[in-house]
């Protein structure tokens, strides 16, 4: 038997473990207390406390009573002012605590993996709900699994290939309540999430609402935005002439003098502001700090198989839900369907001159940078420079085919024929 002496086993030291999730890990083995008849195998995980830096925990300190400072706080016409102020100051001191002042170089641990493929999708939630099972199944990658909390400990990255388009998947480590303000890794692992293309917020189906609130408050507290869009909010600085707001539909909070009172919580005095919706305080800080994530999100309601079909058809209720079994391999068609859809990939097939257009290697892009040029960078930045015009077969054009400038727009599944300068 292995000294035990000031060990935490993974299996004796559980219950302490999953208390203590503030402790910052500090020597690693990747394995765990296996018994077999008599014999015993223990291998264990050295930890050492992490004491947060005095200026972290005034920060965490000021949030905590701003805070409570709103929850007290009537919501009224009278105290709207007082209100933006305070949802002013929370946004800065929340900057702060994300992106604190360089302390020197360091390592990400781990978390950060190198971006390949067309799209990045990351598995966020809370320890012990599935996500490395799922990514074996789905991906075919090793990712440790075991009954116990924190198994993955850094990022575990897969591929798959769906429709043509290569998809990265993330397993990323368990995130706990307070990861906003510091606790555990979870700042490491957000920060992950703001780069992801599309976010799969794995559930347990047993407590899925109490996760889901607690996830997105963390995820909304570090600036990440789901299945939302960008307000549409015009902001222009200037030097002077104070002031100016313009409201291009009546407006239910935004005011002359709320504007005014946020803004000078940035010390902006002088600016054009321009409202083309009915905008909350939240959307005008939002657009101010200028540093916010808007990410589409799936909910992954997993072990659907520990319910029944009544309780199912109630939790499936939740927006934007897929429920699965990860374990069971239930489901995964509608899932990869719903990823696909989120996803928004535009698929382009190529034809040289002369032959059959290819259509066993696309070239994928993002609807929000779809055009000729676009599809021409993607594949190399010299061609633009050589382009004379495109003969494109697809929805895209009216007739088949039909040849496009740079600026045309192309669609899923165009077939695309680049005819250079002579």
């Amino acid at each position: 038997m292995p000294k035990m002496g000031s060990l935490v086993t993974l299996t004796g030291g559980l219950s302490s473990f999953s208390c203590r999730t503030w402790l910052e890990f500090y020597t690693l083995t990747t394995t765990r207390t296996r018994t077999q008849g008599n014999t015993c195998r223990t291998n264990s995980v050295w930890y050492k406390p992490r004491k947060p830096t005095p200026i972290m925990s005034g920060i965490v300190e000021k949030i905590a009573e701003i805070e409570a400072e709103m929850a007290r706080t009537q919501k009224n016409k009278a105290t709207a002012g007082h209100l933006g102020m305070l949802k002013a100051k929370l946004a800065k001191l929340r900057r702060e605590l994300i992106t604190p002042k360089s302390q020197g170089g360091g390592t990400s641990d781990g978390f950060e993996v190198a971006k390949t493929g067309d799209a990045r999708i990351g598995f966020i939630g809370f320890p012990s709900v599935g996500k490395s099972t799922l990514l074996s199944n789905l991906a075919g990658v090793y990712s440790e699994v075991a009954a116990y909390e924190f198994t993955t400990l850094t990022t575990v990255p897969g591929c798959i290939k769906y429709k043509g388009a290569k998809v990265q998947l993330l397993d990323l480590p368990g995130i706990i309540e307070g990861a906003k303000d510091g606790k555990g890794r979870g700042r490491q692992v957000i920060a992950v999430g703001k780069t992801c293309s599309l976010i799969f917020i794995v559930l347990d189906v047993l407590k899925p609402l109490q996760h889901k609130r607690i996830i997105e408050k963390e995820l909304d507290g570090f600036g990440i935005r789901l299945n939302k869009k960008a307000p549409n909010i015009g902001f222009r600085r200037k030097e002077k002439g104070g002031i100016n707001l313009q409201c291009l539909v009546p407006q239910s909070e935004l005011d002359i003098d709320l504007v005014k009172t946020i803004l000078g919580e940035y010390r902006i005095h002088n600016a054009d502001v321009t409202l083309r919706f009915d905008a909350t305080s939240d959307d005008l800080i939002d657009v101010v700090e200028g540093n916010r994530t808007y990410v589409p999100c799936i909910y992954l309601l997993n072990k659907i198989d520990q319910i029944s079909i009544e309780e199912l058809d109630i939790v499936c209720q939740i927006p934007h839900c897929v429920p699965i079994s990860a374990h069971h391999k239930w489901n995964y068609d509608s899932l990869l369907e719903k990823m696909w859809e989120y996803l928004q990939l535009v698929r382009i097939y190529t034809k040289p001159k002369g032959q059959l257009p290819d259509y066993e290697s696309p070239v994928v892009l993002q609807t929000d940078h779809c055009t000729l040029e676009d599809f021409c960078n993607k594949i190399h930045r010299t061609i633009i420079k050589e382009l004379k015009y495109a003969l494109v077969w697809g929805s895209s054009v009216k007739h088949q085919p039909q040849k496009v400038g740079k600026d045309h727009v192309l669609h899923d599944e165009d077939v695309v024929q680049i005819v250079k300068k002579i």
